[in-house]
């Protein structure tokens, strides 16, 4: 039985070597995700505490992985619920799942703390944004071939539900995040089928809400992880105490449904049955999910962009309130702040480096970047591509790949001679 739900126009891809065979278009996206360089690296970059400082905290790796999980539950629980959708009309969990494992593809060594660094480098030159970076992997960089095919020649479905902001950065008042690169407005324009943005959505934040529905599905199934997850790793890291918890909460005006979150959190730290009472919360949230018809720029082109996604109020308050204290009481904390500034520091010093020996040099005595690396910078026409180039091989790296290679450029101490690359 087929699937009405997507037609030719959610299948196109953009150009290069796609295979033909027994997979659907969605399976080969996310296939491909699986396989990718990219993706494997995810499993040694920060979430919330740096990777490796012990195995229990999840890592960009292990959270994208429930991410899709979460994904393929909503789709699920959706298609059981019956109209509007059937049998033969479904939200695809394989793209859903594809989106989520890819959603975090672009982001840095060191977290969110990598990311406002390498936009502060990037700034003058068109800046440094996660979800543009993204989208930079999976239409420019992933599965590069010597003929020049760059991309993994992803369907507009995929790119569409992976792109969640549509502003290009030229097009924001304060163009600090949450904005696509300058030159994907070509790929804006694909996904959007070439189709032209009405005035009122012009230069306006609204154009951000043209979501599809995979990636308003993906949007909550990483609201509801990291929402919950950060509230048991700071736990367990020891961030989120009884009494900090309790002082916390004592500075706010809660609500009777805020203060029995509070109850309930402290009860099951006490009782350590925190995952567990975590665990069925992600199901609340599941099954807080329901789809709304909506008139879009889109929905006479593709049932994409015919639903919403709306959430039960009190869950999304809910969801609200974990990040609320998880941001005042952990991301806030000396801690984690002092290992913002750590990795602020490496990798502008290893940006300093690479700038030195590859832009502001006349001669290059040195070959400090990997050789693949360094034959892209070659080839770059402009300064402004060559810095390009740059910024996506500190993206590029682990945490402790930008740690090793920092001591390399810096540490007279520190010798690793077999981990060169």
């Amino acid at each position: 039985m087929g699937n009405r739900f997507y037609n030719s126009f959610d299948l196109e891809s953009l150009p290069g070597n796609r295979p033909d065979d027994y997979r659907t278009a969605f399976q080969i996206d996310r296939d491909r995700i699986i396989y990718s360089t990219a993706f494997r690296r995810l499993q040694s970059k920060t979430q919330v505490f740096v990777s490796g400082e012990f195995d229990f905290y999840r890592t960009r790796l292990t959270h994208s992985i429930e991410v899709a999980q979460i994904g393929r539950s909503i789709c699920q629980f959706l298609q059981v619920q019956g109209e509007p959708l059937a049998d033969d009309f479904y939200i695809d969990s394989d793209l859903v799942e594809a989106v989520s494992l890819a959603h975090d593809l672009g982001h840095p060594p060191y977290g969110h703390a990598g990311e406002r660094k390498l936009h502060e480098l990037m700034r003058d030159v068109g800046g440094f944004e996660g979800n543009a970076q993204t989208l930079r992997l999976l239409a420019a960089i992933l599965y590069q071939t010597d003929t020049g095919t760059y991309g993994m020649s992803p369907t507009r479905a995929f790119l569409d539900g992976v792109m969640k902001y549509k502003m290009l950065q030229s097009e924001l008042d304060d163009p600090e995040h949450h904005f696509l690169y300058q030159d994907q407005e070509q790929i804006r324009r694909f996904v959007f089928g070439n189709r032209g943005f009405p005035s009122e959505l012009l230069r306006s934040e609204r154009l951000n809400n043209e979501k599809s529905v995979e990636c308003q599905i993906m949007d909550w199934a990483d609201d509801t992880a990291y929402s919950l997850n950060d509230v048991i790793d700071g736990v367990r890291a020891g961030f989120l105490t009884f009494d900090k918890i309790e002082s916390w909460a004592a500075q706010r005006d809660l609500n009777a449904h805020e203060i029995h979150l509070i109850d309930e959190l402290q009860e099951a730290v006490l009782a350590d049955k925190l995952n567990a009472v975590f665990s069925r919360k992600i199901g609340t949230y599941v099954r807080a999910c329901r789809l709304v018809r909506r008139d879009s720029l889109l929905s006479d082109l593709t049932n994409r962009h015919a639903f919403d996604l709306e959430m039960n109020n009190d869950v999304r308050g809910e969801v609200g309130f974990y990040k609320e204290m998880a941001a005042d009481i952990i991301f806030r904390s000396p801690q984690l702040q002092q290992m913002e500034f750590r990795g602020r520091a490496i990798l502008g010093h290893i940006w300093d480096a690479f700038i030195e020996h590859y832009i502001r040099s006349c001669r290059r005595p040195l070959r400090i970047l990997p050789t693949a690396v360094t034959r892209l910078v070659d080839q770059a026409s402009t300064e402004r591509d060559k810095l390009r180039v740059i910024c996506d091989h500190l993206a590029g790296m682990t945490d402790g790949g930008a740690m090793r290679t920092y001591r390399r450029l810096s540490d007279p101490d520190f010798s690793s001679i077999g981990d060169l690359g």
